[in-house]
């Protein structure tokens, strides 16, 4: 089993090295790779058949709908639309994180794509790089099978069909898994750039740069109180550095939503505008206290569930390091505290890859083999079916 630890020491960088772990990566996640694409391919098969038989354009339906629109908007446009709601309420454009605009943008013009097909071209790519992300964290802490199973469970989750949309959540997540694979291996450097650029695609970084911090302030407190007070902020330089690095990205779109704005609140006060403020989960309580008794129980099973598979994560069998397990929990605490719309919270925990280890673990142990491929099967049909009926629908429900 591989170590468990996270290794705070520094490690120089070696281009060539580099790039040989980088091949021997990207060998040894091919099967993962391969799944995942087939995981994917399965729910885009079921979603076109379904778009199809009911007459609809599949295509538009993956790059033209719901926040996508606002993305590309952006992108063609730059920032400053504003749509004034029946009520008075406004929604400004100034809510959508910048990185992938640029993205769309960028690729758009130096490709025959249109701004929707470039959008739709990034969200695949960076799923690929997702998913190859993620089977290194999991390879890394449990081995390549269960790395395998990870991504696999990943691609199959149940609102997996926004990671085949022009959103932010795949690129997100490249970002966040690299970064966390970055942190495990000491790469601070990398770990903070890394978030730098997740902080410029979704406020959800604030997870990420969490965990880069409490991992750095909590290796730092344990070499102290191991008696290596001397020289400790020297041996861990480029440790601190990665994490003042984290929350750049973030801190430059605040920074920018303010002087546009001309508030130094601007940026929250934009986001209270979609109703996305925190209010420590009272509107999620609120909600379900709305809903008919049957839903309310359902919803309720459901959240059981998510704070058992917490709970696992917490006491897995070999503890999960420190940064993957205060990302994971951080972003489901950052989704449900909120007062947004309710349909986007499982999509907003979808980047929350570190709860499937659990699960993965014990998929991936699974004698025979057939039994490990028929459950996934089954969960990617039933995913393919759950998301084509989102989508061909009215949306999340």
């Amino acid at each position: 089993m591989p170590d468990q630890q996270t290794r705070l020491l520094p490690a120089a960088p070696d281009t060539r090295a580099t790039r040989r772990r980088a091949t021997v990566l990207l060998t040894a996640a091919a099967p993962a790779l391969v799944v995942y694409a087939a995981v994917r391919a399965v729910g885009l098969l079921v979603f076109w058949v379904w778009a199809s038989v009911a007459g609809k354009d599949a295509w538009h339906l993956l790059g033209g709908r719901w926040d996508s629109v606002w993305y590309q908007r952006i992108a063609e446009n730059g920032y400053g639309y504003t749509v004034t709601l029946p009520d008075g309420g406004l929604h400004p454009d100034l809510a959508f994180f910048p990185l992938l605009p640029v993205l769309e943008r960028s690729l758009a013009a130096v490709t025959p794509l249109t701004v929707q097909g470039a959008g739709i071209v990034v969200a695949w790519s960076a799923g690929l790089f997702a998913a190859w992300g993620i089977h290194a964290v999991g390879a890394r802490l449990y081995g390549r099978r269960a790395g395998l199973v990870l991504v696999a469970l990943w691609g199959a989750y149940p609102t997996a069909f926004v990671q085949s949309m022009a959103y932010t959540e795949t690129l997100f997540t490249a970002l966040a898994a690299w970064s966390l694979y970055a942190a495990l291996r000491g790469r601070w450097l990398a770990a903070g750039a890394l978030c730098v650029l997740a902080g410029l695609t979704r406020p959800s970084a604030a997870a990420l740069i969490a965990a880069l911090a409490v991992t750095g302030a909590a290796g730092l407190v344990g070499e102290y109180r191991a008696g290596g007070r001397e020289g400790l902020l020297r041996r861990n330089a480029r440790m601190l550095l990665g994490v003042c690095l984290a929350p750049l990205g973030w801190l430059a779109y605040v920074v920018f939503v303010a002087v546009r704005q001309g508030s130094p609140f601007a940026y929250f006060e934009v986001q209270a505008q979609w109703g996305n403020s925190i209010d420590g989960g009272r509107a999620l309580a609120v909600f379900i206290a709305g809903l008919p008794l049957p839903a309310a129980l359902g919803l309720c099973a459901a959240l059981g569930l998510l704070g058992w598979l917490m709970y696992l994560c917490v006491r897995q069998r070999q503890r999960q390091p420190l940064p993957v397990l205060v990302y994971g929990i951080a972003i489901v605490v950052v989704s449900l505290i909120g007062s947004g719309y309710f349909g986007s919270r499982p999509r907003l925990m979808m980047p929350a890859f570190p709860l499937l280890l659990p699960p993965a673990v014990a998929l991936a142990r699974l004698r025979p083999t057939a039994r490990t491929g028929a459950v996934l099967a089954a969960l990617a049909v039933g995913s393919a079916a759950y998301g084509a009926w989102t989508l061909l629908g009215p949306g999340p429900p």
